[in-house]
């Protein structure tokens, strides 16, 4: 006669599921967080009045009114989502549309052509003074390539008097903003992409030191220097290697239409184009970027390129 062993229960294994729960419940944690953090995405009913439509770059351009809560009335190129939305829809028609930005985005989506309201006026003139009716002007032409950088005064975000000229030597990239512009692809992309690009060229040891970027400001009755540097620290700059300009409005509008860059008041929101010039070490210029679509990349090879001749 022979004893058998005892049957054992079957074991149980508890830590893959309790593994997975805790990951799960780390993923939540980080997506709450970028949430908290500001990047969720958020939505603005608008209307206004088509004035062009790019069916290449996919962009419309609307004379919107003011946007309670987001930004004033001012007409600027959107991009939308559907072709399908603007079956239909053509220059000088009024439409409602909704906006969506995130933090570093946006885009308009929900179209749809409505009877206008009232009639509109036009605002046309890009010499139009950002405080007035009227402003003097510079009569300049738009540099071309390996003209010689214009040396204009201004001030920077210390209070301290600058002049182009004090750059010579450097390469200079060069971009225009206001400090109060709300829509995530137009002033706040060109600063993020200056902040990266600098970032990107600070950690490679093979990079020309002789680089400096130069925001200006086209709004010095709100951009002081010190909001000016205020903007400036938010976006963890170094004075050593970016500059923010102010200045009188004559020698800005100047320096803006060396590069084609144009802005005007349009009610209580200023009204731009997007320009970036490159210049190279001896004070010309190497390059125009139009828009907001060029890369990081792109700026850093036209700024090793530039920093080189000299």
């Amino acid at each position: 006669m022979s004893i058998a062993p005892n049957p054992q229960p079957p074991r149980r294994y508890f830590w893959p599921a309790a593994m997975l729960f805790l990951f799960l419940l780390a993923v939540t944690a980080s997506l709450v967080s970028v949430w908290l953090s500001g990047a969720h995405v958020r939505t603005y009913p608008a209307q206004g009045i088509i004035r062009e439509m790019d069916l290449f770059q996919k962009t419309i351009t609307i004379q919107h009114d003011a946007i309670p809560g987001f930004m004033p009335a001012m007409t600027m190129p959107f991009v939308y989502t559907d072709v399908r939305e603007l079956a239909g829809i053509t220059n000088g028609d009024t439409v409602a549309f909704r906006i969506t930005v995130t933090a570093k985005d946006g885009w308009i989506d929900h179209i749809q052509k409505i009877a206008p309201e009232r009639e509109t006026v036009v605002v046309t003139n890009a010499a139009q003074l950002t405080n007035g009716a009227f402003r003097l002007v510079r009569d300049v032409d738009p540099l071309s390539v390996g003209d010689p950088l214009p040396d204009y005064g201004f001030t920077n975000e210390l209070g301290q008097p600058v002049r182009l000229s004090d750059f010579r030597g450097q390469a200079l990239a060069i971009t225009f903003i206001f400090t109060r512009c709300p829509y995530p692809t137009f002033c706040p992309r060109m600063s993020q992409l200056f902040h990266d690009t600098l970032g990107q060229l600070v950690k490679d040891p093979a990079a020309p030191t002789n680089v400096h970027w130069v925001t200006v400001s086209f709004d010095p009755d709100h951009d002081t220097p010190a909001a000016l540097k205020s903007y400036a620290e938010a976006h963890d700059y170094d004075p050593q290697r970016w500059s923010f300009l102010t200045g009188q409005l004559i020698d800005i509008t100047a320096l803006a239409d060396c590069f084609g860059m144009k802005f005007w008041h349009e009610g209580a929101g200023i009204n731009h184009n997007l320009r970036t010039a490159v210049v190279d070490a001896r004070g010309r210029l190497q390059k125009v970027l139009i828009g907001n679509q060029w890369t990081t990349q792109t700026l850093e090879a036209e700024l090793v390129k530039a920093a080189a001749l000299k």
